[in-house]
């Protein structure tokens, strides 16, 4: 038997990079995996289903809630993975063009509201459900040069802490991972981003080494199983110890 047996779950962004190690797992754990992508699927992917969309674009959203109600009935998880990241070039805050700005914000926050906003319709109306918001320790400790998704994630707080309490009555839980530097296939691809943040990340670090997607697996299960059924509003940092929430 899995902890999640039964559950239906979504991820976004889940076909690559640490979206990918978060299917894999809530499927090893007798989840019905949704993958929404704007990226391919993986020959190989645990999903039963994958829905290549934009969460940016609320009529894509909107598709991705339809399609899983029709086919699946019901929505019990949510992951708000996608986001803008592995990408970025890090840039002075003088330099980040403002179209570049507005994507990231898009993405990392608009997304993760749509998802949100769509799938808990559905969630109110059975009264149970669990939104698993990814955010960053750069949340809490800023990022030089990463302005741009700093600042967005540290939205992902904000929109978790309000979520929670609006939706609490309707037993759905609302919840962020925060991971630190993860060395993910999709982070390890930007070689600047390891070479310009990698050694202070680990300097930092209560425990001295590098994070990889397994490390974050223990505290995604718990968010998305019934363990975590009393806990709405917080924030768990997987990061080494890095910060203090």
């Amino acid at each position: 038997m899995g902890r999640l047996d039964d559950r239906i779950a979504i991820v976004t962004g889940g076909n690559v990079g640490l979206g990918a190690a978060y299917s894999r797992v809530l499927a090893a754990e007798g989840a019905t995996v949704i993958v929404a992508d704007i990226a391919d699927a993986p020959s190989e992917s645990p999903a039963s289903l994958v829905v290549q969309a934009d969460i940016s674009e609320e009529n894509e959203v909107a598709g991705i809630i339809d399609t899983v109600i029709d086919q699946f009935g019901k929505i019990d998880i949510v992951v708000n993975n996608a986001a803008v990241y592995s990408t970025l070039d890090s840039v002075d805050v003088t330099d980040i063009d403002v179209d570049l700005w507005d994507r990231v914000m898009a993405v990392n926050v608009r997304g993760s509201f749509l998802m949100a906003k769509h799938a808990a319709i559905h969630m109110k109306a059975r009264k149970y459900g669990k939104v698993i918001n990814i955010a960053s320790g750069v949340a809490y400790k800023g990022m030089p040069r990463l302005v741009h998704y700093a600042t967005s994630k540290s939205a992902i707080l904000g929109l978790t802490r309000s979520l929670a309490r609006e939706l609490g009555q309707w037993n759905i839980c609302v919840n962020t991972l925060a991971p630190g530097l993860i060395l993910s296939d999709s982070i390890t691809a930007n070689e600047e981003h390891i070479a310009e943040f990698r050694e202070s990340v680990l300097a930092g670090r209560s425990i001295k080494r590098d994070g990889y997607p397994d490390d974050l697996i223990g505290a995604l299960i718990f968010l998305a199983s019934a363990e975590s059924d009393f806990m709405s509003g917080q924030t768990i940092a997987v990061d080494g110890g890095s910060i203090n929430t």
